[in-house]
């Protein structure tokens, strides 16, 4: 077999891992954005209370990392569910609180609607261009890490201004991941989609909630 044939061998069987990869990833993603929206709406059905913060922020922190203990057994998936079920139902009160305000309804829309729209650009371009963005890492890492630091700050100090401010970069940072996390896919980065399915979910759910306080900010709620 000639170097030629066996250099277009091996890069049509990368070409079919990534696009496996891709398929999984979006289906399950697909499945679990399903599952977080039924248990809001439970939640929201049943008038839940909001879910403790420091509860939500250990779920949603340590969450992901049992899941990625387990990423090559059956329970991964599982766990996946549990996880975005739960974060749905956390959500649910939170939907409740906005959906109340005068200007509620047109917020959350907004808000659903710039996440799906930034989603789909991000992911999309990430996928025709097939650009490396890995040497976003580092960056993207630490920016994380203040941002966190900001948020629990803030839970106690409750200032307004550097909510927002909070808010904008988290959204940046979530846009700056989507990219990165999609590269990962399309460059061979991580070929477990389950791993991707719980990264990929976590950026939606906190551009989503960060997107949900720009705009309340914006309509004066």
């Amino acid at each position: 077999m000639s170097v030629e044939r066996i250099a277009t061998s091996t890069t049509r069987e990368s070409t079919l891992a990534t696009n496996k990869v891709l398929r999984n990833t979006y289906m399950l993603l697909t499945l679990t954005l399903l599952t977080s929206a039924v248990t809001a709406g439970i939640a929201m059905a049943t008038g839940a209370q909001p879910i403790n913060f420091w509860l939500m922020l250990a779920v949603f922190i340590g969450g992901p990392f049992v899941i990625n203990a387990v990423r090559n057994s059956g329970w991964a998936i599982i766990l996946t569910f549990l996880f975005t079920g739960f974060m749905g139902y956390v959500l649910g009160p939170i939907l409740s609180l906005y959906l109340n305000l005068p200007n509620g309804p047109q917020v959350v829309v907004m808000a659903f609607g710039t996440t799906a729209t930034m989603f789909l650009g991000l992911s999309g371009y990430a996928i025709a261009t097939r650009k490396d963005f890995s040497f976003m890492g580092g960056f993207l890492m630490v920016g994380l890490l203040v941002v966190l630091a900001a948020i629990i700050a803030n839970f106690f100090l409750q200032i307004p201004a550097l909510s927002l401010t909070i808010s904008a970069a988290a959204v940046m940072l979530m846009s700056g991941l989507i990219l990165f996390d999609t590269s990962r896919m399309v460059n061979g980065g991580e070929t477990n989609y389950v791993i991707m399915t719980v990264s990929l979910f976590a950026n939606i759910y906190v551009m989503f909630l960060h997107l949900l306080n720009l705009f309340s900010a914006l309509s004066g709620e």
